[in-house]
């Protein structure tokens, strides 16, 4: 066996979740190297998705998605003010666009309510006409709180938070395998240069990949790794102006919050994403699923043209819940009291609100693993 690279933090993963768990153990003073597969940070699931702030309105009350959304709501956007990253609280309307629908719309306002989210307030269509005159439905949710947020340029913000604190990036370095030792892990990481590493601390955070990396690592007790889910989501862009200036949602479906209207940064309209189980991964956007997307939209924003979508992109929910059980699940975080080991820490499931979350979990990563 060759040399064995001894470090003090690994970071296992370059999303944005990945990024800010690697940001805050630099942060708190510890020696960070973050390891991440592909080429560029953030390649993967932090960037096909809505870049939306989450409010924290449909989280089980109790649960880490309601807790860390709603925390780490109010760290982004202090975040985003203090480093001058691009956002927007252009706020929310989730609309029900049947009379049935609205008793889910006041059970919607009590749960965000509960979960700690004090803004939100019903309106009837005549106030959904006056604020949204494109819109239409019998009466929508305002979420004041909910958000914007350019993705890349807060990923760029945690990465020179990380090399100011003297941490490390290294890509194209995928974690190949890895064993428990008595007080630290072993890790293989491929690449250009391949290299032994032995660390005395590990967070596994990555997210699409976070269950083969634990199932790859020797000595770690498999019932602690989760099943696994891979629920796909397509986004379809507008051609022409948006038709609202906030987001607009429907009332939610099974594994995800329907196909909604969302902006960018730019102000340009997308929709999605819709739910698709799959049992592999791939970005393929079929543009045949637009006829969904036409029916779905047309509920909310009946004037839709016809020929106005276009094909845009697709990204993968990681989900600990299947289909059967109504596609929801929490965020599990493990640390070493459930991992079993005292090095070994694993997030299975981050998917959204994840990017919203993203401070938060790694302030909970970092109290799991120092104290």
């Amino acid at each position: 066996m060759g040399e064995v690279l001894e470090l003090d933090c690994v970071v296992i993963g370059g999303g944005v979740v990945g990024l800010a768990v690697a940001r805050e153990l630099a942060i708190a003073g510890r020696e960070v190297v973050l390891l991440e597969t592909e080429p560029m940070t953030g390649s993967v699931t932090s960037s096909r998705n809505s870049e939306v702030i989450h409010a924290g309105l449909y989280y089980p009350t109790g649960s880490l998605k309601a807790e860390l959304c709603v925390a780490g709501k109010r760290k982004l956007y202090d975040y985003c003010r203090e480093r001058h990253i691009p956002h927007k609280r252009c706020g929310k309307l989730v609309v029900a666009s049947s009379e049935v629908e609205v008793a889910y719309l006041e059970k919607l306002l009590k749960q965000a309510e509960a979960n700690g989210v004090d803004d939100c307030f019903l309106i009837d269509s005549v106030e959904l006409a006056r604020l949204e005159p494109q819109i239409t439905g019998f009466a929508a949710l305002v979420s004041p709180s909910t958000g914007i947020i350019d993705s890349h340029r807060l990923m760029e913000s945690y990465i020179a938070d990380i090399e100011a604190h003297s941490g490390a990036i290294v890509l194209k370095s995928p974690v190949l395998g890895g064993e428990l030792l008595s007080g630290a892990v072993r890790l293989s990481a491929g690449g250009r240069d391949p290299v032994e590493i032995e660390a005395k601390l590990v967070v596994n955070a990555a997210g699409l990949n976070a269950w083969a990396v634990s199932e790859s690592i020797l000595g770690l007790d498999r019932t602690t790794v989760p099943e696994r889910y891979y629920a796909k989501g397509c986004y379809f862009s507008l051609a022409g102006r948006a038709p609202a200036g906030r987001l607009i949602y429907p009332v939610p479906e099974p594994g995800g919050l329907g196909v909604h209207l969302t902006l960018d940064m730019a102000g340009q309209a997308r929709f999605g994403p819709d739910v698709e189980w799959v049992e592999a991964i791939e970005y393929d956007v079929d543009p045949r699923r637009a006829d969904r997307f036409y029916a779905a939209i047309r509920r909310y924003w009946p004037d839709l043209a016809d020929g106005a979508l276009l094909p845009a992109y697709s990204g993968m929910r990681p989900k600990v819940v299947g289909p059967e059980a109504g596609g929801g699940g929490d965020f599990i975080m493990q640390g070493p009291e459930t991992t079993g080991h005292p090095a070994y820490a694993a997030l299975y499931g981050i998917e959204s609100p994840g990017l919203t979350a993203s401070m938060a979990i790694a302030e909970r990563v970092r109290r799991l693993m120092l104290g």
